[in-house]
């Protein structure tokens, strides 16, 4: 959601357009079947032809933009870093093939006991990026990694493996994080984050953001920088890559593993399915965001079963943390029908009670009430993009809503939370990104019967950064929160994340801030604290 844009968006009305598929490129993939892995066809990028070099030499560090772990199963976790001496300048390999890269796992940070070693291949045609899906490791262990290209050595990282499916886990902490504009703002709270003892980070949407820089003359920019409107694959693998090169993002990530997804900003600003806010051309905006899609990749710790084929790329996916908590992790963006009444804030119209009207596509929202039913955890967690609770903005003379969250799709909101509520799913726990604002929120079974049983709880957190400090958010929707009584806490001026302590007994959620975004040694305090107890849907303040 980007305020400065609410205008423009408002004039526009949604214009239903069939999605286009259009397939990958297939040369140099290969399909490939992994046991214990998810059920769905692997794509690999096979070695390109002839042998990478094994010992390259570079101009620079070649490990600029750091390590990164993510996507931890029992078994395994991804390692990622990409080979790039110079990343503002197309990474500095510019011509050079393949390179090998070898990578070492172990059970210390001094790597005195080194339990796996390997060899990767960084190709020219992913940017030169390393994803290693290293298997064969224990359960709810923590490791350590590097890589080494030629002579030099990257930083260590550490990362930790998901328990065991059927373990008795006794205590679960991560954090999670959305919304990170490199302009508005340092990485203060990553700082404070990397500090942390957490097993992962969730992290939400709005890696980065696609917008020209330097044409703006906002009080809240921090620091500036002088590319374009991302649109070509270099555009958005600069963007990556300058966000990357910041120091506390760097430390946060080889801190943890990650779970990432996205949300609008990875590609273009409210955009939906096939459709961008401006009408492009469908043709010409799936190339851009095949373009999006493929720096995403190269730049996140995402299993191959993740890499995208054209302007496809499946990001929806599931991780179990033994009997404790298990998350089902969501893409509202890249299957959802386009805003069927319309952008910005409105009023709901037949087409968003359609039962066609879809925010995930028929296919991931049947494999998140699937996955919901077969969960045998004690917390289900749902980790999305947009607010998920109804936030009424006015009553009169209709009721108005913003169009681009679950309100602009009641129907598919409606047939989620049912399912959680007739199903009876253990301890519903929604997680949501987008908002540059902070949500404790109720989760009635109908929003519209606020009298309906509260079966589950939604916090959504505020921004990394996104609109800098006192956004004008807290002014804007402060007068709203009356009228959705479902809405225990608010707030739109602080920048910060979100430390989850999960327990059998107690969910317990620590909202974190930072006193100011434009300093990157800003000190953070706990601005709040909720707990939901087992079986006791809807937080309580701690």
């Amino acid at each position: 959601m980007d305020r400065a844009r609410f205008d423009r968006m408002l004039a526009r009305r949604a214009s239903r357009r069939r999605f286009l598929a259009a397939s990958a490129g297939a040369a140099g993939l290969v399909a490939v079947s992994r046991p214990g892995r998810p059920t769905r066809s692997a794509w690999l990028q096979a070695t390109p032809a002839g042998s990478p070099t094994a010992n390259p030499t570079f101009a620079a560090n070649p490990f600029a933009l750091g390590v990164a772990s993510g996507d931890p199963l029992p078994d395994g976790v991804v390692l990622w870093t990409r080979l790039a001496p110079d990343p503002l300048d197309g990474g500095g390999l510019d011509g050079q093939g393949a390179i090998a890269v070898r990578w070492e796992i172990a059970a210390d940070s001094t790597f005195s006991r080194i339990v796996q070693t390997g060899d990767a291949t960084a190709s020219p045609d992913l940017g030169h990026s390393v994803h290693v899906d290293a298997q064969g490791l224990e359960p709810g262990r923590e490791y350590f990694y590097r890589f080494m290209a030629g002579s030099e050595v990257s930083p260590v990282g550490r990362t930790k493996t998901a328990p065991a499916p059927e373990a008795s886990i006794n205590r679960l902490r991560f954090a999670f994080a959305s919304c990170q504009e490199w302009q508005t703002g340092f990485y203060t709270a990553y700082r404070h984050m990397a500090q942390e003892d957490l097993d992962l980070v969730l992290f939400l949407g709005d890696y980065i953001y696609e917008d020209a820089h330097g044409e703006s003359d906002s009080p809240a920019i921090v620091r500036r920088d002088t590319s374009p409107l991302t649109e070509t694959l270099e555009d958005y693998r600069r963007r990556h890559a300058l966000y990357k090169l910041d120091p506390d993002l760097q430390a946060a990530h080889a801190a943890f593993p990650w779970i990432a997804t996205w949300d609008d900003h990875e590609v273009d600003n409210d955009y939906a399915n096939d459709r961008d806010q401006d009408d492009t051309p469908t043709d010409q905006f799936l190339a851009r965001r095949a373009n999006a899609y493929q720096a995403f990749y190269e730049h996140l710790p995402l299993r191959p079963e993740s890499m995208p084929q054209g302007p496809d790329m499946r990001l929806y996916r599931r991780f179990t943390y033994g009997d404790l908590a298990e998350f089902q992790v969501l893409d509202t963006r890249q299957y959802r029908t386009d805003h069927p009444c319309g952008e910005g804030e409105l009023a709901r119209c037949a087409a968003a009670v359609d039962p066609a009207t879809t925010m995930t596509g028929p296919e991931q929202e049947q494999w998140l009430l699937s996955g919901l039913d077969a969960s045998t955890a004690r917390w289900n967690v749902i980790g999305q993009q947009v607010l998920m609770a109804e936030l009424l903005h006015a009553e009169e003379p209709e009721p108005i809503y913003w169009q681009d969250a679950w309100d602009g799709y009641p129907a598919a909101r409606n047939r989620i939370l049912s399912h959680l509520s007739s199903r009876g799913i253990s301890n519903p726990m929604v997680l949501t990104g987008d908002w540059h604002s902070t949500f404790v929120n109720d989760l009635h079974a109908d929003f519209e019967d606020e009298s309906s049983p509260v079966i589950g709880t939604e916090f959504v957190v505020t921004a990394i950064t996104t609109g800098g400090d006192n956004n004008g958010y807290e002014a804007y929707y402060r007068p709203m929160i009356g009228l959705n009584p479902h809405i225990k806490l608010f707030d739109g001026d602080r920048r910060g994340y979100i430390r989850c302590d999960v327990t059998p007994s107690t969910w317990r959620a620590d909202i974190k801030m930072v006193a100011t975004v434009r300093d990157r040694d800003a000190g953070i305090g706990t601005f709040a604290s909720f707990v939901v107890e087992d079986g006791q849907p809807g937080a309580q303040p701690a």
